[in-house]
């Protein structure tokens, strides 16, 4: 658990650094160039320094384990943090859409193409970079949140070099009127179409806050362990409820107690208590279980 934990927080400050560069490249670049599609880059890039850093924060705060102030722990962060982040992200991109259809009414923003394709070769390819390392190397919920935010970026810069590739034929051909259109068109095009990333982790992140059901493949796993559990000491029927927060996974197991059971004893009880504990734990993640016995369904419902 510690190396996994060592391996986020790496991973976390990778980003910052990847950020931060991007961040400054693409500002100077944008300017440079003219083109407020790299400047929107660029402000993207600045805002995922703090939020980054934010989530850094978050991971440390969460393996700080339970205390009188938090008794089930502090891994409530984590999604807090991801909503933090996509809440911003989306702001972020509704305030680009809204500069780049005045630029359109404006009619359009003249580019220095050849800037601005080098630009995007470069963006691009550093991105599927940092991409790969995020979604490979990355265990938490942080570090997934933080994978979707480059995925985004990346997406953001091919349709960045796409469309400065329709630019530059444009004025080859002796159109810079309507060339004029293309960066203005493309920061509309690729914010709305990045907006899809933060809803889904507002949605995510607000799942585990409000301590809804767990993924369905987590619901699926702990359903499986729970079950594995009953046939073994021929146990009734099995009830769960379960709840995803950050790394860590809150299930409280009611067991049924029917006459076939080998569960006769309270140290008949802690066996199996110990079997499900054994299951869960190869499932990964830090958990808070509950596991209740009783000879009556009713209590169990």
């Amino acid at each position: 658990m510690v190396d996994t934990v060592d391996r986020d927080r790496r991973l976390l400050l990778l980003s910052v650094w990847a950020s931060g560069a991007f961040a400054v490249l693409s500002s100077v670049w944008g300017v440079l160039s003219g083109s407020s599609m790299i400047v929107f880059d660029g402000l993207y890039s600045f805002a995922s320094i703090g939020l980054s850093m934010l989530a850094v924060l978050a991971l440390r705060t969460s393996q700080r384990g339970a205390d009188d102030r938090y008794p089930w722990g502090r891994e409530i962060w984590e999604p807090v943090v991801v909503v933090v982040k996509a809440v911003a992200l989306g702001a972020l991109c509704v305030y680009a859409v809204v500069g780049a259809v005045a630029d359109l009414l404006a009619g359009g923003r003249e580019v220095s193409t050849g800037w601005a394709l080098a630009y995007a070769v470069v963006a691009t390819a550093a991105g599927i970079v940092v991409t790969v390392l995020m979604r490979r190397g990355g265990r938490s919920d942080l570090v997934r949140a933080e994978a979707a935010e480059w995925l985004g970026d990346t997406l953001l810069s091919v349709g960045v070099l796409v469309g400065f590739v329709i630019a530059a034929v444009l004025v080859a051909s002796g159109r810079p009127d309507l060339a004029a259109y293309v960066d203005p068109a493309m920061v509309v095009i690729v914010s709305l179409a990045f907006l899809r990333v933060p809803a889904r982790l507002v949605g995510g992140g607000m799942r585990e806050i409000l301590e809804m059901s767990p993924p369905a493949e987590t619901q699926a796993a702990l359903t499986a362990a729970v079950e594995e559990v009953r046939e073994q000491f021929g146990l009734a029927e099995s009830f769960l409820r379960a709840s995803k927060v950050g790394g860590r996974v809150d299930v409280e197991v009611d067991y049924v107690v029917g006459e076939g059971s080998t569960v006769r004893t309270v140290a008949d009880g802690d066996v199996v208590r110990q079997a499900l504990h054994d299951r869960l734990a190869a499932l990964g993640f830090e958990r808070s279980v509950v596991v209740a016995f009783t000879t009556e369904r009713r209590w169990a419902l």
